[in-house]
């Protein structure tokens, strides 16, 4: 026997008010097992004796607040079989659209229907405080992730195959913040606190986001990009635009700073015995280009390092512009980063740099300078370096 849509709401509507399918099918006059069908087809989940029932419409018992009210949700029930946009459906009850959007996305039954007393009856439950944890509810769904994890797979993962493996059982459903905090949080859930090391942050403790806002604000923030460089730099048109960084020794405890001209690839090595500073590294670069004549320290191009938070003295001192990479992009200064390779062939990694002395640093640029370069056509940086040297 078929039953209208009005017949289905109204027997819907009674279950949620607390009554059970039996007398719901004695006030509504269907068959028990009717309205179980119903249930399972409009809800997916078993109904709960002690969760109260949700108040007659025609008697609200509720102050309205923030969320639907059952009144608005049997309007977006109207909206909705009568084929009106979220955005009509909206204006009618005097909500965004979003809002509209939301509750459907949420509360649509298992059968793609909307019910204005299913969804109230969902949102009640999902008000309820305390909540219970999901996966304490569902062991096995914590041995799943857990075996999943294991394998390395990310909580975002995992909530998305869970989505798609159960599209109609909610229970076997979490997101990825569930995850985190069966991780994190002390007493949530059922999953091993060792797993926190699988994630790709390996952090056993959550990284709180006010972290971030409460250190000292970066020496860059005013700092000139590297893609305000004009254009002679990238095209190595023009002499005298250098790249620079330090090759770091062992523990990060010593430092040789670097400076190579992209034009002629030429290297100067700065000494810093006693430690890598932002003072030091400045006071070094100054007093080492200093040397060279106004028309060959056109331009610095350095890392996002804390060693160069001093560029404004250098800048001033100097009278050369000084840009930064973006950042974690150390391969947009190349030409240094192919130099501080070659380097290592004195300065090996791990090893003290501290006791290289001033004048060992200039011998090792020496060295370099004097190697040929298939990029110059097996000229020298020094013979390169050298034409320009002597132009005005």
């Amino acid at each position: 026997m078929t039953y209208s849509v009005a017949v289905r709401d109204a027997a819907l509507l009674a279950v949620c008010q607390g009554l059970s399918f039996g007398r719901a099918a004695q006030v509504v006059g269907v068959s028990d097992k009717t309205i179980g069908m119903w249930w399972r087809d409009s809800v997916g989940m078993p109904v709960f004796r002690r969760q109260k029932p949700v108040s007659d419409p025609l008697r609200p018992d509720s102050v309205p607040g923030r969320g639907l009210t059952l009144e608005e949700r049997i309007e977006i029930q109207s909206g909705v079989r009568a084929g009106l946009s979220q955005r009509e459906i909206g204006w009618r009850i005097g909500r965004d659209q979003s809002v509209i959007s939301r509750e459907l996305a949420r509360h649509r039954g298992v059968d793609g229907q909307y019910c204005a007393a299913v969804a109230e009856l969902s949102a009640q439950r999902g008000r309820r405080r305390p909540k219970e944890f999901k996966l304490n509810t569902n062991p096995s769904l914590a041995a799943q992730i857990t075996d999943w994890m294991d394998d390395g797979w990310s909580p975002k993962l995992i909530a998305t195959v869970l989505e798609i493996d159960h599209p109609d059982d909610k229970t076997w459903r979490v997101s990825h913040e569930t995850i985190y905090q069966a991780l994190y949080v002390q007493g949530r859930g059922q999953l091993r606190q060792d797993l926190a090391r699988q994630l790709s942050t390996g952090r056993t403790a959550r990284k709180s986001r006010e972290g971030a806002s409460r250190r000292s604000p970066s020496p860059f923030k005013d700092a000139l990009k590297i893609s305000q460089r004009p254009a002679e730099v990238e095209d190595r048109a023009v002499p005298g635009h250098w790249e620079g960084d330090l090759i770091l020794g062992a523990g990060n405890r010593s430092a040789i700073g670097t400076l190579v001209e992209r034009t002629t690839r030429f290297t100067i090595l700065l000494h810093l015995p006693n430690c890598h500073t932002a003072t030091e590294v400045a006071g070094a670069m100054i007093r080492e280009m200093s040397k060279l004549p106004d028309h060959l320290r056109r331009s610095i191009t350095w890392d996002r390092g804390t060693e160069l938070a001093d560029y404004v003295d250098i800048q001033l001192d100097l009278q050369a512009p000084v840009y930064f990479c973006d950042p974690h992009s150390p391969w947009q200064r190349g030409t240094n980063e192919n130099t501080n390779r070659l380097l290592r062939h004195w300065f090996a990694k791990g090893s003290d740099l501290s006791a290289w002395t001033a004048e060992d640093l200039r011998h090792v640029a020496d060295k370099l300078n004097a190697r040929p370069r298939p990029t110059l056509e097996l000229r020298t940086p020094a013979q390169a370096f050298n034409e320009f040297l002597l132009t005005a």
